[in-house]
């Protein structure tokens, strides 16, 4: 027989049929009724077994967390929260499940808990709603470039560049820990090593991409990426997705319109496609506001928050015009923020990217033109000499979630920039050198796809929207 999907069953059209379907025991009781799982919808199907035809040994091994299959009739339900269940003929076990061992009972445990049970915890409501729902995010983002005319690019994990100058990355090596080869210099001789020079875990795919878009004209990566920040917060991870469009003949302008458009787009392929999922994660989030004093609760439900990013135009705002405003405004000029802006060149944090998007302005926020010594060195010089041709994306309750700018394009600045900013050149002779043949107007942007999920879902910590979170101290799994 063939075997039917959970969530095709509760639509009811095989009702009255003859139907198959495997699954994991969430709740078993009274002896007659399971609620099973195939991880195909948050939904349970109800069946009911008749256990004067079931044998004492399988009754028994009706546990949580079993796998079973499960041969029967899908009928109206005579109970109360399904429309139809499934009238058992034959079921067998096809993995047992000890009551005593197994740790996702049918009962709530805290995020933390399931966290060192990432290996199960996909069998609870939460996380199998939240995984479902990255994974049509994931479709979406795929889907939007396709229909937009991206050419999709696979670039390198490993990389002799720091795309972000930040220095904080993972070596890839495989010279002897314990007894490495030195230099006269008594320093290790990387020369020695599998690629002939020191290599690190990327952090961005962007430079790289760029190379793609001049000469494919708009390109996209969407892979791994990894910062070696010893930072334990609840939104940082050692190895994380980002999504990086680079397109030629773009400028900052059409840079925002196409950022804008396509978080749109997945966005609201998210709400229309995981409907049963996101009223789960909204129903739980309103439960946790519930034990939050009021002054800390949201203002907006997770679909109202959704729908405040696809029904809204994004502001565009100025650097230097956002200064101004958060200068003036009562949290600074009351010392509530605790980072208080004082003058112009401050770096913003979360928040007041938070501040101008719930507050002031009331709709997601881009700002563009940042002071150039906040910013990366492949960004674009402005003629004013001090700020740079760069935006970010401001959503509420996460604050910057899309980074991106104009790409210096021209030869002489960008090696300027590359000299003061004590680059070493060397690494960075072929980005450099796009610059020489056929060099013209380009731009993008990255999204941590994590931040996007985080949003999506409602959840609070990036940890509990990637299947295995990689963490300071941390890699088990």
């Amino acid at each position: 027989m063939k075997l039917d999907n959970i969530k095709e069953l509760l639509g009811g059209e095989k009702l009255l049929q003859e139907v198959s379907v495997k699954g994991w025991i969430r709740t078993f009781r009274s002896n007659r009724f399971i609620a099973l799982n195939d991880g195909s919808t948050i939904n349970n199907i109800q069946c009911v077994v008749d256990f004067e035809n079931i044998s004492e040994k399988i009754l028994k091994q009706l546990n949580t967390g079993a796998a079973v299959s499960i041969n029967g009739t899908l009928v109206e339900s005579q109970g109360k929260g399904q429309n139809v269940e499934i009238q058992v003929k034959d079921i067998a076990i096809l993995g047992e499940s000890n009551p005593e061992e197994y740790p996702i009972q049918p009962k709530k445990h805290s995020l933390e808990f399931l966290r060192e049970k990432a290996h199960l915890r996909v069998r609870t409501s939460t996380f199998s709603a939240i995984m479902r729902v990255r994974s049509s995010l994931s479709f979406a983002v795929h889907q939007y470039f396709n229909q937009n005319g991206f050419n999709y690019v696979h670039t390198p994990i490993i990389t002799g560049s720091d795309a972000e100058g930040a220095g904080e990355m993972f070596r890839v090596s495989t010279l002897d820990i314990k007894n490495p080869p030195l230099t006269d210099n008594k320093e290790i001789d990387f020369k020695e090593d599998f690629f002939g020079k020191e290599t690190n875990l990327t952090v961005s795919g962007q430079l790289e991409a760029e190379t793609y878009a001049m000469g494919l004209g708009k390109v996209y990566t969407f892979g791994p990426t990894f910062r070696a920040e010893n930072s334990n917060t609840s939104r940082h991870l050692a190895e994380f997705w980002m999504i990086e469009p680079e397109v030629a003949f773009l400028d900052l302008d059409g840079n925002m319109d196409l950022a804008e458009d396509f978080i749109k787009y997945v966005i609201k392929y998210a709400l229309d496609n995981c409907k049963d999922d996101l009223e789960f994660l909204e129903q739980r989030l309103l439960q946790e506001e519930k034990t939050k004093p009021q002054a800390e609760r949201s203002e907006m439900t997770l679909t109202e928050k959704l729908h405040f990013v696809i029904d809204n135009n994004f502001k565009r705002v100025s650097y230097t015009e956002a200064i101004e405003i958060l200068k003036n405004s009562k949290p600074n000029k009351k010392k509530k923020f605790n980072y208080i802006i004082e003058e112009w060149g401050a770096d913003l944090q979360s928040e007041h990217e938070r501040y101008l998007v719930e507050k002031h302005f009331k709709t997601p926020v881009i700002l563009f033109d940042y002071p150039a010594d906040i910013k990366a060195f492949y960004m674009r010089a402005n003629e004013d000499g001090k700020t740079v041709r760069a935006m970010d994306i401001l959503f509420p309750g996460i604050g910057e979630i899309v980074g991106g700018a104009q790409r210096e394009e021209r030869y002489d600045v960008l090696k300027e920039k590359v000299e003061a900013m004590g680059i070493d050149e060397k690494e960075l002779w072929w980005y450099l050198e796009l610059r020489k043949f056929g060099t013209a107007t380009h731009s993008g942007f990255g999204l941590g796809f994590e931040r996007l999920v985080l949003f999506a879902t409602g959840m609070t910590n990036i940890r509990d929207v990637i299947p295995f979170p990689r963490t300071p101290q941390n890699a088990e799994f």
